[in-house]
């Protein structure tokens, strides 16, 4: 019998909710641990960070010297390498830090800096090595997860959903929050895959799944401010879940220019 393709889960800096969209994929676990090899995959059972695999996924940005070493060596060792979630896509939260003088907030915080082995930025993964898919999300689900490893498995393309969450809204026949209710809704310029969970609560949308294709964000940083945001919090908007994906950097840092002066 054919030995199974062997898969990695590996984290760097995040919050281990990505990581987890494994764990709840329930019976579907079980169809993927027939379908390969977990290696390595700590948050579960097993550990192996230097084993050779055929598909590496990533949790967490590079926010260390030992991480940007790290990623090398996983990107040599895999055969394919995945990005999960914001963390490792774009940064994630604590890519607010790339907008500041981090070392300042470190001096200020800690009674020795100097013991804090921190780089200034928080980068994704695609910034350090050569990454085959991003899966954008804050967090994946694990519905994207298992539909990744089958198409990767079988030597197809995976589908990735480019849409705009206010396409999942109509679909889904919910009223749009940013109409009906004044909110700040950021749907108009984040890809879909959520489910447009928010919206259909009577949120506004956060941005968890980042940038969509072609969002024009000019136009809802204008809207935005109609709305009553002060430019400083429509930056905030942007500059929140995705920091570091350059479609929402560039529109937070054009849309307040003194914020981070």
């Amino acid at each position: 019998m054919a030995d199974k393709p062997k898969i990695a889960i590996h984290k760097f800096a995040s919050c281990d909710g990505c990581q987890l969209a494994f764990l709840n994929l329930g019976e579907d676990l079980l169809t993927l641990a027939r379908m390969t090899d977990i290696v390595h995959f700590a948050e579960a059972g097993p550990v192996n960070p230097e084993a050779a695999v055929d598909i590496a996924f990533i949790e967490g940005s590079i926010s260390t010297p030992e991480d940007s070493e790290r990623i090398r060596r996983v990107r040599a060792n895999s055969r394919q390498l995945v990005t999960l979630g914001a963390c490792a896509t774009a940064g994630g939260v604590q890519a607010l830090r790339n907008f500041a003088n981090a070392p300042e907030w470190i001096a200020s915080i800690y009674a020795k800096p100097e013991y804090i082995q921190s780089l200034a930025t928080s980068t994704p993964i695609a910034q350090h090595v050569k990454v085959d898919l991003e899966i954008w999300g804050c967090p994946v689900s694990g519905r994207q997860v298992l539909a990744a490893v089958r198409a990767l498995l079988s030597g197809v393309p995976p589908w990735l959903e480019k849409d705009k969450v206010c396409l999942e809204c109509k679909r889904r026949h919910t009223v749009c929050v940013m109409v009906a209710k004044g909110l700040p809704c950021m749907g108009p310029v984040t890809r879909t895959g959520c489910g447009a969970i928010c919206p259909a609560f009577g949120r506004d949308c956060y941005a968890c799944y980042g940038p969509a294709e072609n969002p024009n964000t000019e136009s809802l940083a204008r809207r935005l401010e109609g709305l009553g945001l002060v430019p400083a919090a429509v930056a905030r908007r942007f500059h929140f879940i995705n920091a570091a994906a350059p479609a929402f950097a560039q529109a937070g840092l054009r849309t307040d220019k003194t914020t981070h002066d």
